[in-house]
């Protein structure tokens, strides 16, 4: 019985079961394909179809393909360290610059010139060989007794926690490995990354699907790197620096300890934040507050607040949103749209004039947005006094643009994001933008009516707007605040599996919808009655005591 399989504008006539690899192979002689969507469905290359079908070809301009790309690489560095220097283990984590860092086990060990030239030797001679990467399927216990000669422990460890009765393994030239992900074809596919020096390990660059499928020129952000570092040796304390670590402290600790021993830290955090504050509250009249989508900032803003005024310090709530300009006066996306998220389509004259005449005495009636009106109205009349500073959250707020009025020493931000370096095994990180995007997917559903796929429809945007908008501003910043809580994926499990569940096979979204189950699915679910009413995490679950602040 013969099929048809649809390629772009090409039919295929076939009689037996055929690779998409062997369909393409003589469309795509320079390997720019990375991976392919079969009726939806994200496939490696080397899938074999049987029946009809469109097949979507994806390439390093892709979202899913990047993810691919970059699990193969990783693979393949993996391998060449392992060849090169067998004795070291390494571990990736993802790091600055939209980059994947390098760092050794052994804490005596240092990233050198000379080992850094070996080793992309090593990763060029391997690419160059075009060597195929070929999937095995084995049980559960040949994969452990494979990881128990490999010395992976790390890798053994999640398997109990694999809701499969099997695993699978790549094996390329001799060495296993595996990346949780599809994977190229073969080495030959991996074309473009850069290895470079970052004390004490390596920083791996590849492109970006955002960026058109190049890597951007590499960015140094030490803020983000030392936030990253504390937030690891601090998971590294409490051994939840894995997936299999938060697990076992979950059943080890029991639920109430580690909900407790997480929420401490960001009651440490806030701590540390309000002496800081204090100790400059003469100083101090403007608290700036932004940070990416669903990092938790209005619980966040609300518990400084209860910080401050257990030191006697009275800071009053101003929004942002509340000096939007009407729709008729935003700026154009690329569309033709109002661009909401520009900082232009905020009233940055009306609101300097405001902070400034507040800080100098002045009584100030505020306006207010009405976003059914679609325009400002009168809002509230304040007067601020002494230790009484202007708490302004948003997307703008650490934007020296928004506050261009304000004298700098007036002025204390605070960024706050979710930051870890959390991983399913020492080669497999796991992405914090996933995270956020499971938080948000919960929330938006939650209390807003929206389902999974409107929430997915508008990740790009939102994404590209943090690029634009937040990220730029997050190296001002005097504080950051980790937002991250070790146990909240075992508690968002229960609630996000359902809504990504529902989409169908059919939807665009379905392929990252099932990639985050299949991060979701490691983590052992945890009920949520003990989270405290003033956690972040009620932000999102619901329960929140702040919820009509």
């Amino acid at each position: 019985m013969s099929f048809v399989v649809e390629i772009r504008d090409h039919k295929f006539t076939l009689d037996k079961k055929t690779s998409i690899l062997d369909i393409i192979r003589p469309y795509d002689p320079e390997k720019r394909a990375v991976a392919a969507r079969v009726n939806n469905r994200v496939r490696e290359l080397t899938y074999e179809v049987n029946r009809d079908c469109v097949v979507e070809i994806l390439t390093v301009k892709d979202r899913e393909a990047i993810k691919v790309y970059e699990a193969s690489l990783r693979y393949v560095v993996a391998m060449a360290f392992a060849r090169c220097y067998p004795e070291l283990k390494i571990r990736f984590a993802y790091n600055v610059s939209r980059s994947i860092s390098i760092h050794f086990r052994d804490q005596k060990a240092v990233a050198t010139t000379a080992m850094l030239l070996k080793v992309t030797h090593e990763i060029d001679r391997i690419i160059a060989a075009d060597f195929p990467l070929k999937r095995m399927k084995v049980s559960l216990e040949e994969a452990a007794k494979v990881y128990d000669e490999l010395g992976y422990e790390d890798k053994k460890a999640i398997l109990q926690y694999r809701p499969e009765t099997n695993a699978h393994l790549y094996s390329c030239d001799g060495y296993l490995n595996y990346m949780y992900s599809h994977m190229v074809p073969s080495t030959g596919y991996l074309h473009d990354y850069k290895l470079r020096l970052y004390a004490p390990g390596f920083m791996l660059q590849y492109p970006r699907s955002e960026e058109e499928g190049v890597i951007p020129p590499f960015q140094d952000d030490p803020t983000f790197n030392r936030t990253l570092k504390e937030s690891h040796d601090w998971a590294k304390i409490v051994g939840s620096d894995t997936v299999a670590g938060i697990n076992n402290s979950i059943k080890n600790r029991g639920t109430i300890e580690f909900i407790n021993l997480c929420e401490a830290r960001h009651n440490r955090m806030l701590c540390e934040l309000g002496q800081l504050i204090e100790d400059d509250i003469d100083d101090i009249s403007l608290i700036c507050v932004a940070g990416p989508s669903s990092s938790g900032k209005t619980t966040f803003a609300n518990r400084l607040r209860i910080e401050l005024l257990s030191r006697g310090i009275n800071p009053i709530r101003i929004s942002l949103d509340d000096y939007y300009l009407p729709k008729s006066q935003a700026p154009l996306d690329s569309e033709g749209k109002p661009d909401l998220e520009h900082i232009e389509a905020l009233d940055i004259a009306l609101f300097n004039q405001n902070m400034l005449d507040l800080i100098n005495g002045e009584t100030v009636t505020l306006p207010k947005f009405d976003f059914q009106l679609g325009k400002r109205v009168e809002g509230r009349t304040i007067h601020v006094g002494k230790n009484e500073p202007i708490i302004i959250e948003g997307i703008h707020a650490l934007n020296d643009r928004m506050t261009i009025d304000i004298p700098k020493s007036a002025k204390f931000k605070i960024f706050i994001a979710p930051q870890a370096q959390l991983n399913i095994d020492d080669h497999n990180p796991l992405s914090l933008t996933d995270l956020r995007l499971i938080r948000r997917i919960v929330r938006d559903y939650k209390f807003r009516n929206a389902s999974a796929e409107e929430t997915l429809s508008m990740w790009p945007s939102v994404r590209a707007g943090e690029f634009r908008w937040i990220y730029a501003c997050q190296e001002g910043s005097d504080y950051v605040y980790n937002s991250m809580l070790s146990y909240e994926l075992p508690v968002m499990k229960k609630y996000a599996l359902p809504l990504l569940h529902a989409i169908e096979v059919d939807s665009p979204y379905f392929p990252t919808a099932q990639r985050l189950i299949r991060m979701l699915k490691y983590f052992i679910d945890m009920p949520d009655e003990w989270v405290p009413s003033n956690s972040l995490m009620r932000e999102f679950i619901g329960g929140s005591c702040y919820a009509d602040v």
